[in-house]
């Protein structure tokens, strides 16, 4: 029992405050003696609620012990400028990208009014050939029509596993050794 309370009267009494983060969350740490091993803690005093979103990446790392010194007030402004140009550079592409795309679709919109690939009828119709214009348009209408029979037609479907081979055993491969 001495010991446990010995812990939470350390844990109050020798914290060393590190540093604050932009959201007013302050961080702490402490050398503790654990089974004869010295360890550090570090662990942050939020201000208000206790959201852990509000922690910035380099805190985080800091309290998991990715990083050994806590970060600098200059590296967290420096990240800091850094996040807010990659923010006005995404809002920038966005913009562009809303503007390529309308251009792209008024330009769709007054060529052909469909969207999908070419209407081979069409481009088939502008060469004056009657009686090849008859075969081939008998030829599309037939692909047409199997390509439309095809895509009604169900899948047979079979609980038996496939395979490519005629030695083929489901579940007898090994892997080699």
């Amino acid at each position: 029992m001495s010991k446990l309370f010995a812990r939470i009267a350390g844990f109050f009494s020798n914290k060393t405050f590190i540093g604050l983060d932009k959201a007013g969350n302050r961080y702490f740490a402490r050398k503790e003696e654990i089974d004869g091993i010295l360890k550090e803690k570090r662990w942050v005093e939020f201000k208000g609620e206790q959201d852990p979103t509000t922690i910035p990446v380099e805190w985080i790392c800091w309290l998991n012990g990715q990083r050994k010194k806590a970060p600098t007030p200059e590296e967290i402004m420096e990240l800091e400028a850094r996040r807010e140009r990659v923010r006005l550079n995404v809002a920038l592409i966005k913009k562009e990208e809303e503007e390529r795309k309308a251009r792209e679709g008024s330009k769709k919109a007054v060529s052909s009014g469909k969207v999908g690939g070419p209407d081979l009828k069409s481009f088939i119709q502008q060469f004056p050939s009657a009686s090849e214009d008859d075969k081939v348009e008998e030829a599309l209408e037939a692909r047409t029509k199997e390509t439309q029979h095809e895509k009604q037609k169900p899948l047979p479907e079979s609980s038996e596993p496939t395979g490519s081979g005629a030695t083929y055993k489901p579940g007898t491969w090994q892997p080699p050794t």
